[in-house]
């Protein structure tokens, strides 16, 4: 967002639209991250989770003031990480991947709830979207919030620490190259930042998240076409 107000490529439209799917993003998406961790963990058997305030959909209890400021501004964020006690796990490997492996599915269930609505309302009044008026700034939303939801799954699931994916990676790693990537995670994070700020790593997940959405846009088509209902192309929307 930031990018399109230094540059001038930006409408009213998409500025408002964008401002909307952000505070939709922060306020119900990101704690919905956190809780599908916390809520994992606690059924997995860490039931500390709930005296650590974690185990709520609150907003409050999940929301970082910096990566909520970094959303609005160039469209990506974060929340406070979920503490989580993996020794009440039966086996801690596999509980803590299973527990990071749904952040990122909290995030793909989120763009599908997105694409359900988009397919709803093309399906029931056909010409919301293309009559402008209220309807562009529906589209501009749900594409927007759509888009996010797909790039955070996806960054999640990168197998550097300390993101989600690195706990995954960690189930097939023996623990002395767990401990490893732990002791040095601050430095793997510098890195990943300076990757994507280089343009390496942005190009790589351009092609994944582009990739994801398209799984996601083919599954989210499945109900509709099993009605017999026909739906926008991939390419239309995105």
């Amino acid at each position: 967002m930031l990018s399109q107000l230094l540059s001038g490529n930006f409408t009213i439209q998409t500025i408002i639209a964008e401002i909307m799917a952000v505070l939709v993003i922060v306020f119900l998406i990101l704690p919905f991250h956190e809780w599908a961790h916390a809520q994992t963990a606690y059924l997995l058997g860490d039931r500390g989770i709930k005296q650590r305030g974690r185990l709520s959909l609150n907003p409050l209890s999940h929301i970082d003031p910096v990566g909520a400021l970094a959303m609005l501004l160039i469209g990506f964020g974060w929340a406070k990480p979920v503490p989580v006690d993996s020794r009440y796990f039966k086996n801690p490997k596999v509980g803590m991947a299973i527990t990071a492996l749904m952040g990122p599915v909290a995030n793909l269930v989120a763009a599908l709830a997105g694409l359900f609505v988009f397919h709803t309302l093309w399906c029931v009044v056909p010409a919301f979207f293309t009559n402008g008026g209220f309807g562009s700034y529906v589209l501009a939303f749900l594409q927007f919030y759509i888009i996010v939801n797909v790039n955070l799954a996806v960054f999640n699931l990168l197998p550097i620490p300390p993101l989600d994916g690195s706990k995954i990676m960690f189930v097939f790693l023996p623990d002395k190259a767990v401990m490893f990537f732990y002791r040095y995670q601050m430095f793997f994070m510098i890195g990943l930042i300076v990757l994507l700020w280089a343009g390496p790593l942005s190009y790589v997940l351009t092609f994944l998240s582009r990739g994801a959405l398209y799984g996601v846009y083919q599954f989210s088509t499945l109900p509709f076409q099993l009605f017999g209902q026909s739906t926008v192309p991939f390419n239309a929307i995105f």
